[in-house]
């Protein structure tokens, strides 16, 4: 009799009932409204897979994300996305009426913007194409202002002579800047107009765009403990070090 109720058309199987209920306009405003729950209670950007984990089975997290950010799209904060994570965001036109009491962050010289610039750009990249890129040598203190600022961080180790590491941006170097993914970098006719690179621009100037790929590159290996410990971030017992 199953079998055949498959086949008898207007007559719903258990499956087609599971379907119609994940469907369910009530269940839909209950997830939208879990989801909102989830991402205004934490106070770092929330993944979809953490989302989806919290949600009614069937529910489409990045539906339900895509209208809440429609939502308040117009509110005095809005719902951002940074890569596949989720954060409320004062509106960017109201962020001068925000006082906060945190202290000013101390501005980044040159050399670090200079290196910033270019891990963004061209991640993954090891320090001595930083070199080659910038034509000077580039100070251990820069990049270490750039990993305490959580904005840079290894990738990997490239598989050369040495084995020197790969750089990359974070996620939080995204949220800072307010990019949902490193193909929204500007390009370099936008960097011309906002005023950022003069107009005797060399012509052979190759500005990379991002493949905001985070994972592995071919020539890439892991981070090891063992890594760790060889760049004194780990002990030799793998405890952090200070």
């Amino acid at each position: 009799m199953a079998e055949a109720q498959k086949y008898l058309p207007g007559v719903p199987d258990e499956d087609d009932e599971i379907e119609a209920a994940s469907f369910d306009p009530r269940l839909e405003q209950e997830a939208e409204r879990i989801a909102e729950a989830l991402v205004f209670a934490s106070a770092q950007p929330v993944s979809e897979a953490y989302i989806e984990s919290r949600l009614p089975r069937g529910a489409d997290v990045r539906g339900i994300m895509l209208r809440l950010k429609a939502l308040y799209a117009t509110r005095g904060v809005n719902l951002v996305q940074v890569a596949d994570h989720w954060a409320f965001r004062t509106a960017a036109d109201l962020s001068f009426v925000v006082q906060t009491d945190e202290p000013e962050v101390r501005k980044l010289s040159r050399a670090a913007l200079e290196v910033l610039s270019i891990i963004a750009y061209h991640q993954p990249v090891t320090r001595a194409e930083i070199e080659d890129i910038r034509g000077v040598q580039t100070s251990k203190g820069t990049l270490d202002v750039l990993m305490e600022a959580g904005w840079v961080r290894f990738r990997g180790r490239r598989r050369t002579p040495g084995r020197p590491v790969t750089f990359g941006t974070t996620r939080d170097f995204l949220d800072h800047f307010g990019l949902e993914e490193l193909r929204d970098l500007p390009g370099i006719e936008e960097l011309k107009g906002a005023g950022l690179l003069s107009g005797r621009v060399p012509s052979n100037l190759n500005i990379p765009v991002p493949t905001g790929d985070d994972d592995l590159a071919e020539n890439e290996d892991p981070i090891t403990q063992l890594d760790l410990e060889e760049l004194g971030l780990l002990t030799p017992k793998g405890e952090e070090a200070d």
